[in-house]
């Protein structure tokens, strides 16, 4: 989940460096650091335990040589507590040679135990400085050929690596290689970079290169070669990235996830944008495609965190229009049950990075025992979609904080979009022009619950800063979003909060409610299912009678909802599946809203990363 960054070119690095790595910052601030070589073949290095700005501020004391060759590194921890001496890059070869890697190294144990009966003394506690005091050791046995020697060390590792080094030897070079985890080239002119994610390096281009599993790839000023692992060389995939550098920065807004709630809007209409074809969706994208959707009789989506969430009202609506039945499955979870799946079976796979290592693995899985794949991402050129056999992209531009917000609400659209795609090509819609109407509408009602809500949720949440457990109830496609609610409560408010499936309340959930307690209660339409609106509104009087405090979201006009509620947000009118993106609006505004009362780092919190890139 580090974020790392590889430049060779005329300027020098270090500000790149440091520029990528801001960018980056999301996949992980426990420790940041960068090394760099000069024209005269001289390696400097600076790391530091703590956000980008500790490495920034030890940078001002003291500034690095300047060096047109560097790498970049910021850490979640993994192997070894966030401290300097943990931090990247790691050194070797009398501090010659720099490292750096995200992912986990599995058999680091024994590679460390033959390091150390060979007199290597290490410095860390980490699986890093094995992969650089391997590389030293064929480094020096391969008669100073860096690439030749990584060649040898990655043959060796098992696990999840990203690596990127560079040796005094060889100003100018920076070699780089992938496994189960992310990297990417990004092409200038007289210059080039290496990067976990686009972010590191689209302030300087827009061309880019994704590179497949199991590569190696080395940057000069001037040339870019990749091979796979035993030398053959390979021809990397071209695209152009969507976005530029402005995408990515705050703009004026007091954090990113605030400027990602504002952008769903935007984020919603993006992802629709190109795929309604009079009253019909049609997904470009999947032209000629129709028998991954034909000859199947059950479909498995698969995620994790906020992702999982809405595969659960994917299933909702694939099962309502294409009329097959919807699993949903914790992509960590999936592969390690022996589930039975074949050529019948869809697997979806849901994540905005494109890069999530359990549901990567799950994709895998499906693929080797036969099953269709298609994958809903937001990251272009990322290893899920080129491991799927189809890709359903979500065009909801860079996403920095860790909470997702607008990811999660277009990739609900997506599988929307699917939904009523898969629905057209077997069949089982006939007309689809309601639905149609109410997705084209989706952006402009989203962008009402901002403008309405926000202040209201915002106060609200300001009344409640003290609160130490918030309850979220739903049915239906309310469940999922009551789910998404409480995760995001929890992610960056960290107060103890739970998301409920209504009808369970008194299965158990009730014993929690007591005079005061919280509770959020996702309304459905009255208009939709006067028996499911009924029946929740009786879940309200149920946890009211005992002292809870109830907010409920429901939409405008509902006035039964009204006697039973201490506080009602307002979401417009809209069809039971698109109710989702509305009701969800809300709930993101209050934890923000609650977080920042408390005075949290919202787009930071604390133990996790944008990406989770390892298992």
């Amino acid at each position: 989940m580090c974020g790392i960054v590889g430049y060779v070119g005329p300027r020098p690095s270090q500000g790149i460096l440091l520029a990528g790595l801001a960018r980056l910052e999301y996949r992980g601030y426990d420790s940041a650091g960068v090394a760099v070589i000069d024209e005269t073949g001289s390696l400097g290095m600076r790391k530091k335990a703590g956000k980008l700005s500790a490495l920034r501020d030890s940078l001002a004391d003291a500034a690095l040589p300047d060096g047109n060759t560097g790498i970049g590194h910021t850490r979640w921890a993994t192997h070894g507590g966030p401290t300097d001496g943990n931090a990247h890059p790691h050194l070797a070869d009398d501090d010659r040679l720099a490292l750096i890697h995200n992912g986990i190294i599995e058999n680091f144990a024994p590679l460390r135990d033959e390091l150390a009966a060979a007199g290597v003394a290490f410095r860390s506690e980490t699986d890093t400085e094995v992969a650089a005091a391997l590389l030293e050791r064929e480094y020096r046995s391969n008669g100073g050929d860096l690439q030749l020697a990584f060649r040898s060390v990655v043959n060796r590792l098992e696990g999840a690596f990203t690596l990127l080094a560079m040796h005094e030897d060889h100003p100018g070079l920076v070699v780089g290689a992938r496994r189960n985890s992310p990297l990417v080239i990004g092409l200038g002119e007289g210059e080039n970079f290496l990067g976990s994610d686009v972010a590191a390096f689209v302030e300087h281009t827009r061309k880019a290169l994704a590179i497949g599993q199991d590569q190696i790839v080395s940057i000069t000023p001037d040339a870019v070669t990749v091979t796979d692992f035993f030398g053959t060389p390979v021809q990397a995939e071209p695209f152009d990235v969507s976005w530029d550098a402005a995408a990515a920065e705050k703009g004026g807004w007091s954090s990113f996830m605030a400027k990602e709630v504002a952008e769903q809007p935007e984020a919603v209409a993006n992802t629709i944008r190109g795929r309604i074809q009079g009253d019909q969706v049609v997904i470009p994208e999947l032209d000629g495609l129709d028998d991954l959707f034909t000859g199947i009789n059950r479909v498995i989506i698969t995620a994790c965190g906020t992702a999982s969430y809405a595969a659960l009202v994917g299933k909702y609506a694939i099962e309502q229009w294409a009329r097959v039945p919807v699993d949903v499955e914790l992509a960590h979870e999936f592969r390690y049950r022996d589930p039975v799946i074949g050529a019948d079976t869809l697997v979806v796979s849901i994540s905005q990075s494109g890069e999530t290592m359990d549901t990567l693995m799950a994709v895998k899985y499906a693929r080797e025992r036969g099953a269709r794949t298609l994958s809903v991402c937001n990251t272009q050129g990322a290893t899920i979609p080129r491991e799927s056999d189809a890709v359903v992209y979500t065009h909801a531009g860079p996403e920095v904080a860790v909470a997702s917000t607008k990811a999660f609400s277009a990739q609900i659209t997506a599988l929307l979009l699917l939904g009523l795609h898969m629905g057209r090509v077997r069949g089982s819609v006939a007309d689809a022009s309601v639905d149609v109407a109410e997705l084209a509408a989706l952006p402009e009602k989203i962008a009402k619950v901002l403008e309405t809500e926000n202040d209201h949720v915002s106060q609200l949440a300001g009344w409640m800063a003290d609160t130490r457990s918030v309850l979220f109830l739903g049915r239906h496609v309310g469940y999922p979003i009551a789910l998404e609610g409480a995760l995001k409560l929890k992610e960056i408010s960290y107060i103890h909060a739970e998301g409920f499936a209504a009808g369970e309340l008194k299965h158990g959930p009730i014993a929690l409610i007591e005079p005061g307690q919280p509770v959020f209660v996702l309304v459905p339409s009255p208009r939709h299912s006067a028996l499911v609106h009924s029946k929740v509104v009786s879940n309200i009087q149920e946890i009211r009678a005992r002292g809870a405090r109830v907010i409920v979201v429901a939409e405008e006009g509902d006035a039964a909802v009204l006697p039973f509620a201490d506080e009602v947000i307002h979401i417009p009118l809209a069809g039971p599946m698109f109710e989702p993106l509305l009701a969800v609006v809300p709930l993101q505004i209050f934890a923000m809203a609650l977080a920042t009362a408390k005075g949290l780092d919202v787009d930071q919190p604390r133990n996790l990363a944008k990406s989770v890139t390892v298992e």
